[in-house]
């Protein structure tokens, strides 16, 4: 099992920058990927973007050049810095780890409870 501390959100005006944090914890659970993931008001939820152990990253399209996913491999500690903030990036922002669980080889993910970033004048 793995527990999440997710932290950062907030309103924010257009053009603004927000910082997320997530802190995973919990034992017999390596994990090899952390991402940020969003839901929109009505939408499904997206990709916003990926980091693997190695440091190799992944974005949406719609948060390149605007967005940074970083983490704190020691600490299991992953950050999401958003520039250039826009109203369409409202949404609820969770964090999210993909890994093995060691008791059984199998592949698992877990997901946390969310932030709301709301993005408006």
């Amino acid at each position: 099992q793995v527990h999440f501390v997710e932290s950062g959100g907030g309103l924010v005006q257009p053009g603004g920058s927000l910082r997320l944090s997530c802190t995973a914890s919990g034992s017999g659970f390596n994990i090899y990927e952390m991402g940020w993931y969003r839901q929109r008001p009505g939408k499904q939820r997206e990709l916003v973007g990926t980091i693997t152990s190695g440091g190799s990253t992944n974005y949406a399209d719609s948060v390149k050049g605007r967005f940074t996913v970083s983490r704190d491999n020691a600490k299991n500690k992953l950050y999401l810095q958003m520039n250039s903030l826009k109203p369409a990036d409202t949404a609820v922002y969770s964090c999210n780890v993909k890994g093995v669980v060691v008791s059984t080889a199998r592949l698992a993910e877990y997901w946390g409870q969310g932030t709301q970033v709301t993005v408006s004048s």
